[in-house]
């Protein structure tokens, strides 16, 4: 246990790659980031990076979905911003294993398939896409 503390601390301060090792994808240290990136936002809401006119159109497809409150697309977008940014990250370790500078298909798929929170996408993005690679 002390030796995998040892590993996570070397990892953390050699910019996420453990000595010898493959590189490290902080959990922890990402949320905390977020937490303190959403407590120091500071907006209009008036521009996005995720288009709220699509947030809005996709939450109509619902439909038991009558009204949608003004807040509700922006609180989806920040989500959606969050997951991608997530995911994005646990697909960059991948690559990083493999010695690539570019995310592939592949990257992401084993990010998916490494990370039970994306089960809901195993339709879009095959397991299979992830095994050809290992």
């Amino acid at each position: 246990m002390a030796a995998a503390a040892a590993a996570a601390a070397a990892a953390a301060a050699t910019g996420g790659t453990a000595p010898g090792a493959h590189p490290v994808f902080d959990l922890s240290k990402f949320w905390q980031e977020q937490l303190g990136v959403a407590e120091a936002f500071e907006s209009d809401f008036k521009n996005h990076p995720l288009p709220l006119a699509r947030i809005k159109k996709v939450m109509k497809t619902d439909q038991d979905v009558k009204m949608i409150s003004a807040e509700a697309p922006i609180l989806f977008a920040k989500g959606c911003e969050i997951f991608i940014t997530e995911l994005t990250k646990r697909a960059w370790v991948h690559a990083e294993e493999n010695k690539r500078r570019t995310l592939q298909r592949s990257d992401i798929a084993t990010a998916i398939s490494k990370t039970d929170m994306c089960d809901f996408l195993i339709d879009i993005v095959p397991r299979e896409e992830a095994a050809k690679v290992r």
